[in-house]
């Protein structure tokens, strides 16, 4: 995602001059196409995230439009407070990119992990966080981003191409509802490649609609959505996110306020570090139960 970021950019900042773009002294190897085109609109902060936001800010009170990147937990959590009062509070376009999202830098530990990140940050006024699950919906989320000029949180992870049977749509993606489905499942981030392998790999797949969701706050439930939940009435949601703030409490709330009933929900998210230890991303993926055979196994527990 991240190249397929950079390269996006790199193809209209020579039309759209009020970019600017701000890195935390991160990002090489991937980003010295785009600083060659925007010039001393690229700027590198150093290692000062929460200089980095409210340099952002000043800049976007002046009608610029700010992105600034960095690894996700940094340009998160070191700068809470700067993107609450500086950004938020004013409605700016600052745009905040994390790269590695999840448990996406594995081995480096909790201090390079992102896994409460949506929520953290989805709470706050006027933010909008995008959570893409391929390079397809990253360019529509990307898109909005930009148009909407209002403070927006951008989690990048590892993305392939979305499948034929999904379509874009206004909360993300989702399968055609079949009517007949005896499951609804719903998913966030780079993960839902485990959920697609899993329900392709799964006996009951013409029973299952599948959706994805790619912006929080999650506020509203989708008519199609809710058609098929009240039709299955089983539900399990999927996200590489802790279960406070994230997909799975949205939807149960929406469920609630929507009054559907369900006969059974399940939520598989992002459970810490139950073993106390350290691996890579498919490692802390299995020890959540968020890998492809374990939501395969979850799966065969509706039929």
């Amino acid at each position: 995602m991240r190249n397929f970021f950079s390269t996006y950019l790199a193809e209209i900042v020579e039309q759209q001059d009020d970019i600017v773009f701000i890195t935390g002294d991160l990002g090489y190897a991937a980003l010295e196409p785009l600083a060659a085109k925007m010039g001393n609109r690229f700027i590198n902060a150093g290692v000062a995230e929460q200089g980095m936001i409210s340099i952002a800010a000043g800049m976007a009170a002046q009608g610029y439009r700010v992105i600034c990147y960095s690894i996700a937990p940094f340009v998160v959590y070191r700068c809470l407070e700067q993107i609450r009062n500086d950004a938020c509070f004013h409605n700016l376009p600052v745009y905040v990119v994390g790269n590695g999202g999840g448990y996406g830098y594995g081995i480096m530990g909790a201090s390079h992990h992102a896994i409460e990140d949506i929520g953290t940050l989805s709470c706050l006024p006027n933010m909008r966080c995008y959570v893409p699950a391929f390079t397809t919906d990253l360019k529509d989320c990307m898109d909005e981003m930009l148009a909407r000029r209002s403070p927006a949180y951008l989690r990048l992870g590892l993305g392939k191409q979305m499948p034929e049977s999904l379509s874009l749509t206004e909360y993300g993606a989702g399968s055609k509802v079949s009517g007949a489905a005896h499951l609804t499942v719903v998913a966030q981030s780079p993960v839902a490649n485990n959920v697609i392998a899993a329900i392709a790999s799964s006996e009951h797949k013409n029973n299952i609609d599948l959706f994805l969701v790619n912006r929080m706050p999650f506020t509203q439930m989708p008519a199609d959505i809710k058609a098929s939940i009240a039709g299955s009435g089983n539900v399990l949601s999927i996200e590489e996110h802790v279960s406070i703030g994230g997909l799975g409490s949205a939807i149960a709330l929406l469920i609630a306020e929507n009054s559907i009933n369900v006969n059974s929900f399940i939520s598989l998210r992002a459970e810490g570090y139950p073993g106390g230890l350290y691996g890579n991303q498919s490692y802390h993926q299995q020890m959540s139960g968020i890998d492809e055979p374990n939501i395969l196994r979850t799966i065969n527990t509706y039929f």
